[in-house]
Order: structure tokens, then sequence, then C-alpha cells
């Protein structure tokens, strides 16, 4: 290395040695007396649409909250008239509708040029007649769709055997606690009509019907029969079904009044059981609607609904990050947050039980309230932030989490995030599934993070899990060098965890697979010096590895640049970017969404991402470049002083 070039990497270090230092402050100032990280989870104004559609159908909308909540709708509006479901992404048609019969609800008029503006943007996209099935289930229920165009979900789907083709574990978690209320709304088919109505969202023209053969053509055919059988179902069984569907779903409701911590079975549970004769006073309702408040977020915006909450995940990222910037383990804030993370372990059965019976109870799920519903993703990263922490009490809930999270390896060896084997694709082919990921089969993202987990605890008796792992993890390179990233955006995310995870594991830097990913990374860094990966890369391949450089992504492609052992100068230049992009408190900005909920249909602005990944990676590159310095030290130690 020239004196010029030694020179000018010293200059990155001082400068990404004061920058981590300041983060890492903010960092710590942001932490809740409890021990725990949250920061905002950010999606889409359908949150804030339908809280305001659930309330109207309910009968407890209430008037100051109905004006705050469609002034945050109103901002997110683009200049062409539509909401779309990413910052600066396209407009999205279901979104629009949903953002506008909300606006219609809060008393904006027709006419006014922001609602013509949407009426058209929604009627050149096909009306509501090209609008998503969940859109307009939401529509059916206020006789705005009629609930025989659309596809039936019979409550007697709950007596099918976990075994039998479609019965409900055959959905992933978050499908499987959605479905199950809506066979009850299917089945009660309510309409309570609004004061107004959407004519001018229509364009007239009927959905067109699939195909007569093939699956589509098949379940087609299924749709038609059970339309004729919602006309006359055995009365004895549909009146067991409601029961059984009802019981199902009061039995998963969580201490904080939510389904899973997440939106979608939250507001169809509610619906349901007023439809089952829940009124808005019994306990379960009250403590499902008091909830809802706890993901409300009010400032100078107006009001907004987060779709979820992540005190677990930004936790343990923030005492990873930490650790990665040389906070010491036995620091008190650190402490304090493995204290509460392991108050948070999940030591009872799930419904991933059904598939693996004899698997004993561990880990961690994603939010404050989940207890049915661990992770794998989330364990593993608890487990090496615990391991990096000097807590007394650590040992025994990470052998738990271990063995439970080493228990829901697929037959293929990958890791899936909430299911072991969750990958029936019939489910896809239903005419009910057109919106979000309905099954949960593994992905790189996770194999990679459970990977990482288990290489670190070596040697373990989990080796042969591992190695399969490993496996299925080269097995999954995309021909371009990367991998597909199924929780975060997309390709940078995929290629950023399996890096450091495949090395851990022991392959060596020097291998073809590694050498592709680092190429992959290198060839898709952004002139500025950053990456970025716009969430279109989920449906068109055009846009993989392609979009405005972002702090989270630039700090993913950094950490798995470092893992594979380069100080080359697309290193130095990251580094630089980030250092560069710092504000003055010690954070970044970054208004781009990089998380994914449902790839292809709803995503997800995490906002300590933006804070946590690029501690992260300074600290590694800071670490990288230590440990550089002290080899070089003493290999001119040693020729110095001679044989």
């Amino acid at each position: 290395m020239s004196t010029d070039t030694r020179t000018a990497v010293d200059g990155v270090a001082l400068r990404a040695d004061a920058a981590l230092k300041a983060a890492c402050d903010h960092l710590l100032g942001l932490q809740a007396g409890e021990g725990w990280w949250k920061a905002e989870l950010q999606t889409n104004v359908t949150m804030d649409a339908e809280d305001l559609l659930l309330r109207e159908f309910l009968g407890v909308r209430d008037a100051g909250d109905t004006a705050e909540a469609a002034r945050w709708i109103r901002s997110e509006q683009r200049a062409d008239g539509s909401w779309a479901n990413f910052h600066e992404g396209p407009g999205d048609l279901s979104t629009t509708i949903e953002a506008y019969t909300a606006l219609r609800l809060a008393g904006d008029p027709a006419d006014a040029p922001h609602m013509r503006a949407a009426a058209a943007f929604a009627r050149r996209h096909g009306g509501i007649e090209a609008s998503r099935v969940f859109t307009r289930i939401w529509l059916a229920l206020f006789g705005q769709w009629p609930w025989t165009d659309l596809p039936v979900m019979p409550p007697e789907l709950v007596f099918l055997p976990p075994w039998f083709p479609l019965n409900v574990y055959d959905w992933a978690c978050w499908a499987r606690q959605t479905v199950v209320p809506l066979t009850i709304v299917s089945a009660r088919r309510p309409v309570r009509p609004l004061p107004f109505d959407l004519d001018e969202l229509r364009t007239g023209r009927r959905p067109r019907r699939g195909p007569r053969f093939g699956w589509e053509g098949f379940f087609g055919a299924l749709d038609r029969a059970l339309h004729r059988y919602e006309r006359r179902p055995v009365p004895g069984l549909r009146r067991a079904a409601l029961r059984r569907a009802a019981e199902w779903i009061v039995a998963r409701q969580e201490p904080d009044g939510s389904w899973g911590g997440i939106q979608p079975p939250w507001v169809y549970s509610l619906i349901a059981l007023h439809l089952c004769g829940y009124e808005v006073d019994h306990p379960v309702m009250r403590r499902g609607l008091a909830g809802l408040e706890r993901f409300t977020i009010r400032d100078e915006r107006g009001r907004r609904l987060e779709a979820c909450q992540s005190p677990v995940w930004d936790t343990a990222l923030a005492v990873n990050a930490l650790r990665d910037a040389g906070v010491p383990g036995d620091q008190p804030a650190l402490v304090r947050a493995a204290g509460w993370l392991l108050d948070e372990e999940v030591r009872g059965p799930g419904d991933w039980a059904v598939r693996r019976p004899s698997l004993p109870p561990g880990g961690w799920a994603f939010e404050f309230d989940n207890d049915g519903y661990p992770d794998t993703d989330d364990t593993a990263e608890v487990i090496l932030g615990l391991r990096r922490v000097a807590h007394p009490g650590a040992g025994p809930a990470i052998d738990r989490g271990l063995r439970w999270m080493a228990g829901m390896a697929s037959r293929d060896g990958g890791f899936a995030a909430f299911d072991a084997d969750n990958t029936r694709e019939l489910c896809l082919r239903l005419p009910f599934c057109d919106f979000g990921a309905v099954i949960d089969p593994p992905s790189a993202d996770v194999t990679a993070h459970v990977v990482e987990a288990l290489a670190h605890e070596r040697p373990t008796e989990y080796e042969d899990v591992l190695r399969r792992a490993v496996v299925w993890l080269l097995e999954a390179q995309e021909p371009d060098g990367s991998w597909f990233g199924r929780w975060g955006a997309n390709h940078v995310y995929g290629t950023g965890a399996v890096l450091p995870a495949l090395v851990a594991a022991g392959v060596r830097p020097q291998r073809p697979c590694v050498r592709r990913a680092v190429a992959w990374l290198e060839r898709h860094q952004n002139d500025d010096g950053g990456w970025g990966e716009d969430l279109r890369s989920y449906r068109d391949p055009a846009w993989i590895g392609r979009g405005h450089s972002t702090p989270s992504q630039t700090a993913w492609a950094l950490i798995g640049l470092l893992a594979a052992g380069e100080r080359s100068a697309a290193v130095e230049r990251g580094v630089a970017w980030l250092v560069g992009a710092q504000r003055a408190d010690g954070t970044w900005d970054e208004p781009y969404f990089t998380g994914t909920g449902f790839p292809g249909d709803f995503y997800i602005n995490y906002h300590l991402y933006r804070l946590v990944f690029p501690i992260s990676a300074l600290g590694r590159y800071l670490r990288a470049d230590a440990a550089a310095e002290d080899t070089a030290a003493g290999s001119a130690a040693g020729l110095a002083e001679g044989p």
C-alpha cells in the first residue's frame, strides 16, 4: 500500500471512529429504563385506513381520532393522487382505494381535488374491480362489493386434520391467524352500509374468469362448489365450525389484546368475534381495542398505527451492534438489556408444535407479547447477543433457545422464521390468496442467522444441523453470486447475512462461493460509495442491487465484505459514505424502506436499522483495521529480530 493510500485509509478510520462514538452515544440514549430498545416500525396507510374501517364497523369510531388519522393519510398521498406501499414507490391500486374510502369516512368530499385525483388513478388502474381480495372484503363489509363475488373460505376448514392438504397449519402463522377469522366473516357475510357510495372508483368492467384447466381451473371449480355449499351449508356442521373457529381465535389472544402482535389477524379477529356475538364491551373485545392504542403514534403529522412492534428484534440488534463497537459486555446498559431479553423468553408451546410435537419450547418472539409464535430469526440474534454480555443467568435460556431453534430445521436443512416444513404451495393457488406470502418456507437470511448462532457455539451437539444448513445456503446461492433476502431488501440483505454466517461456520473466504458474492457486492456499489436496493427488485429483476444508497443497506454490504476478509477500495468508499452521511446527532436519515413483510406486497421502514447496522459495520471495520495493524506490527517485529 502506497503512503498516500495509507494516509487516506487512516483518515477514513479516524473519521469512522468519531462517527462510531457519536452513534453509540445516541443509541445508548434511546434505551428504555427496563432495558429494551424499540423504534417505529413504519409501513403504509392501509394500517390507518383499515383502523378507521374497523372502528366504523364496530360502531366505535371517534371523530377526533378520525380527523388525526385522515391528516396522516393525506400527508402520504403522491402527486398523481395515489398512495404507495413504500417511500418513492409506485402508486398501489388497493392501497389507494382503502385510503380514499377512509378519507370519505373522515368527511373529505368526492369532488375535492385530492379525492378526484385519487379516484382517477384508481379508475386508470382497473378500479375496485381490479383490487386485491382483501380490499374487496373490506368493501363488502360496507355493501360496496357483493359477497357472492368473493372467494369462499368456509369455517369448516378448522376441522381439517394437520395432515390434510389446506388445513390451517399449512398456512404461515400470520396467514393462519388471518384466515381463521375470515372464515367466520365469509360465512356471516355482514353488510353495514356507509352513508356514501364509491361509484367513482368503479370502471364497470367485471374481473375476468381464470382458466378452466390446470391448478387455477381446479381451484376455480372448487370455489364455485364452495359458493354452492354456502347457499345451503350443513346446519349442525356450520354451527360447530363457527364455534370452533371462535374458540381457536380467543385461545390465541395475547395479554396485550393483540393476535400475534400484528395488525392483520388483530382487526379480522375483532370483526369475527363481534359477528359471533361478542359485544364491544366484552373483555376479549375490550382488550383488543385497548391494545391498539399501544401501537398508535401521534405527532405533528397526525395519528398512525404500527403494523407490528419489534422490541425483541431491536434490542438484540442493539446489543450486538454495541458489542461490535467495542462496548464492554459488562456495561450496565447491556446487562440490563440482557436481563430484559431473558424475561421475554417463550417458555410455552405454540402452533409450531403441530409440526414438532416432541420439541421442548424455547426461543424468542419479535414483539412485547407474542407467546404463541417465537421465531428462529429473533432467537438466533438474541442468542448471539446474550453470549456477548456478562449476565449470570443467560446460560440455561441460551441452551433452551439453541435446542428449540435447531429443532425447527426443515426437512431440506434450511430454516424458516416461524414454522418447520411450512411449504405446501397449494395454498398459493387459492383464489383467496392474491396478496402477501401465505406460506413460510426456508429463506437464506433466516438460515444464515441460525447458522451464525450455531457456529459460535462450536464445538456443538448441533454439528449435523449446522452442516446441513450450510449446504442449504450454498445451494441457495443465486447464479449471479448473491442471496435472496426474504425479510430485508433484498439481495444486499441476503448476501450481507450469508457471508458472515458461512465464514463463521468455517467456509474459507477464498472459496468460489464467497468470491462470487464479494464480486456481486462490489459490482453493485453505487457511484457515491454506498449501497441500495429498491423494493421493486422483488418483482422486477432489473432493480436487483439497484437503488438509492441507504445507511442500513450500505452497512449490510460492508458487514458481508468485512466477513469475507476484504480491505478493498470498495470497503473504504463504503465506510467513507457512511461517515459522510451521518447527521449531527450521531444517527442517519433513512426515508427509504429496507425491511420486508411480504415480498412484492408489504414493506417496512425499521427506524432503528439506520443506526444499529451502521454501528455494527463501523465497529467491525475498525476492529478489522486494528487486527490488520497488529498483524503488520508483528510481522515487522519478526523481520527486525531476525532468526
